[in-house]
């Protein structure tokens, strides 16, 4: 069986030395009659997946040039949570390549305990998941509530700019981008400051057709209390017609 070593020491770990992990391996290679076709070693913190042999380890992997690959233990594969450590794995898997683990003899694909370290590492996962979740939403909750360190609000800044304009300018054939330029923001959000403009509600119709408009003594103020002149007539008992409405309201019918 074609073989690959995987090994790491941190940053942090001084006076450590890589052989003291790859030495009791190869002897078990050795014993096993395994082929060891390759070692990769960091030296990095595994809280990141940006290593170097690591990331030309899983590509490797892809290419299945090895079968099995074993590793000092679990968190020198990597430190970077429970859900990351579950994706490795199963990437491993999807690649046809076997996972084993030398502190660790649980930690094997190949072993009868393969599907309870795979449901135990998804359960841990999940629950790291929810907690992740929570703390961010407390975080966020209490920043709306007290604020933030450096005062600013939560969130993207609104967009200031003539808003009234994006519509002139674009009935003129400019372009989002064009527009954006002149007002200062992106082409992005001038055009959904036009999509929202669009769809906003249109003012409520008569029956007869045409929109509501405002009655003509309000519409003008200056004409506001206002009579014509029929009504100051019907208004005042004195006029003439006033007394002849009266007198023809009043004759007895022959």
């Amino acid at each position: 069986m074609r073989v690959a070593i995987y090994t790491r020491v941190s940053t942090r770990d001084k006076g450590q030395d890589v052989l003291n992990q790859v030495n009791p391996i190869k002897n078990l290679c050795v014993r096993e009659g395994w082929d060891i076709w390759r070692e990769y070693e960091d030296h990095d913190s595994g809280t990141k997946a940006a290593r170097t042999q690591f990331q030309r380890m899983l590509k490797d992997a892809a290419e299945k040039q090895f079968a099995l690959l074993i590793f000092w233990s679990l968190d020198r594969l990597t430190r970077e949570g429970t859900l990351a450590t579950l994706k490795y794995l199963e990437l491993l898997e999807k690649y046809g390549v076997r996972w084993r683990s030398f502190m660790e003899p649980w930690i094997n694909s190949a072993g009868p305990f393969r599907d309870v370290i795979i449901s135990l590492l998804a359960s841990l996962a999940k629950q790291e998941q929810i907690r992740i979740s929570e703390r961010v939403r407390a975080g966020l909750n209490r920043a709306r509530l007290g604020g933030t360190k450096s005062g600013k609000a939560i969130g993207r800044p609104k967009a200031v700019f003539r808003r009234d304009q994006v519509r002139i300018l674009r009935e003129q054939g400019l372009s989002w981008r064009q527009i954006g330029k002149q007002l200062g923001v992106s082409g992005s959000t001038v055009r959904r400051a036009y999509d929202a403009e669009s769809t906003a509600l249109p003012l409520p119709e008569t029956a007869l057709g045409g929109f509501v408009q405002p009655p003509e003594n309000l519409a003008d103020p200056r004409t506001a209390g206002q009579l014509s002149q029929d009504d100051q007539e019907r208004a005042d008992p004195t006029s003439e017609r006033t007394k002849r409405l009266a007198l023809g309201s009043t004759a007895i019918p022959r």
